[in-house]
């Protein structure tokens, strides 16, 4: 799993770009990013498959701004970014959100 974040100089936002690899991503026909940044909305950040079965999408995010956030496969699995700034725990159980910091 990777995050890439790119600082612009002309503006204070970061462009994130988040992928999930297809060994991760265990053959997942759809991948959504959820996370504060859009409100924990399942539906409103698609990532794009690429043909190499990977997952893909960027984001651009205010400079200094802290985020949690998960990848949702198929409308049921919750899966972890490995390489995040941080986790915390999540509402739900034993589980724990990622947390990446710009």
């Amino acid at each position: 799993m990777a995050i890439k974040k790119q600082f612009l100089k002309s503006k204070p936002i970061c462009k994130v770009k988040f992928t999930l690899p297809k060994a991760q991503a265990a053959g997942a026909k759809a991948v959504h990013l959820v996370g504060e940044f859009n409100d924990w909305d399942p539906d409103a950040t698609v990532m794009t498959r690429l043909k190499n079965g990977s997952f893909t999408t960027t984001l651009d995010l205010a400079k200094g701004s802290e985020h949690q956030f998960r990848y949702l496969a198929d409308a049921g699995q919750w899966i972890n970014e490995e390489n995040a700034d941080g986790f915390v725990p999540g509402n739900i159980g034993q589980e724990q959100n990622c947390v990446l910091s710009l």
